[in-house]
């Protein structure tokens, strides 16, 4: 019972065509280019080409992501929500 509360994040890359995760929360967004997770240790975007979700179990935390994966960048809830404003500031 207590293992939402107690979740672990945890990747495995093979051949960086298969990411398995765990410590997923939810799915910001996706497309065949990005993919955008909020998990226990912030909000990590996977780019790549042909990406696509193979499995996703939220209630135990769980993802897969298959496609072919060129980077995993880790950043806090809050620059997710700001990111309209932060891209504002570059077009003044």
């Amino acid at each position: 019972m207590g293992e939402m509360n107690e979740q672990v994040h945890r990747l495995l890359l093979e051949q960086r065509k298969t990411l398995s995760l765990g410590g997923v929360q939810d799915v910001k967004s996706f497309d065949e280019n990005e993919v955008l997770l909020v998990t226990v240790c912030g909000v990590l975007t996977i780019r790549g080409k042909e990406l696509h979700v193979g499995r996703l179990e939220l209630e135990k935390g769980e993802a897969d992501i298959e496609g072919s994966i060129d980077s995993l960048v880790y950043t806090e809830h809050g620059p997710l929500q700001k990111k309209g404003s932060a891209l504002a500031r570059l077009f003044r």
